[in-house]
């Protein structure tokens, strides 16, 4: 029988990239999501591309709800082998002071209290079997600080939940690593481009690379992470960043470089 990987946030995005990714190598598919609508039309491609897809709605802020959600993926499918926790809300560039508390909660119920009531619920389940591997969806500014206040701290809190999860779970055989992408171009990072929220051309400039980084570009790591191959490797949070992180603090230097770019 082949395993039966969760995929949070799975109807679009970086999570439906995982889906793809996660067919080809033979698993199979629980996509989970708020949107239902679109979880049944990712559900319904893949199994139209020969794979193995369920669908099922799914609002990770909700504890009672995840616990339902598992309860019933273990009933009506099968035990949890792996989950993807790719759901999560954005937030546009603000100051801490003018940020609406309403707002600055939902981000951090859904990004971080959703990563925590998910994982812990899979965890819970998988540890009856020894065996099983999570990847969360952390981000660049899990390692320094930007101007979105509420969605900031509650990825470095998913870096940090991670780490913490690690090795609670290692003991059981369990792997709990998380991959932290840059600027990617989802549907999200899409709309916000559209409406002049962002600017493809510095999302471009942002990384070393000088590309635009697509959702399956994370999604080959993610698959890698819940992998045989990365057996050896729990508690890790592995940028995807077309290497913003040394571009970043590399043109900080208040100097001039010579010969840089030549």
């Amino acid at each position: 029988m082949s395993r039966i990987s969760v995929i949070t946030g799975g109807a679009s995005g970086i999570g439906r990239a995982c889906a793809d990714v996660l067919a080809e190598r033979g698993d199979t598919l629980v996509i989970a999501d708020m949107n239902a609508e679109g979880a049944a039309k990712a559900a319904a491609e893949l199994k139209a591309a020969g794979a193995a897809a369920h669908a099922l709605a799914l609002d990770v802020a909700d504890d009672a709800a995840v616990e339902d959600f598992f309860d019933r993926v273990e009933s009506e499918i099968g035990a949890v082998g792996a989950v993807v926790h790719s759901a999560g809300i954005l937030q546009n560039a603000m100051t801490t002071e003018r940020m609406d508390r309403a707002e600055a909660d939902r981000i951090m119920d859904v990004n971080y209290r959703g990563t925590w009531s998910v994982n812990v619920a899979a965890c819970r389940r998988m540890k009856a079997r020894q065996a099983g591997a999570v990847v969360n969806l952390a981000s660049i500014n899990s390692f320094t600080a930007l101007p979105i206040p509420s969605y900031n701290v509650s990825k470095v809190a998913v870096k940090a939940l991670t780490e913490i999860l690690a090795v609670e779970y290692g003991i059981h055989g369990i792997r709990v690593n998380a991959v932290a992408p840059t600027y990617t171009i989802t549907p999200a990072i899409q709309a916000r481009i559209d409406s002049g929220h962002r600017d493809p051309e510095a999302i471009r400039d942002a990384g070393a690379l000088k590309i635009l980084v697509t959702p399956r570009n994370i999604a080959e790591p993610i698959a890698f992470l819940l992998s045989d191959a990365a057996a050896a490797i729990t508690g890790v949070t592995l940028p995807v960043d077309a290497g913003y992180a040394p571009n970043t603090t590399y043109r900080s230097y208040v100097a001039p470089v010579e010969g840089f770019g030549q």
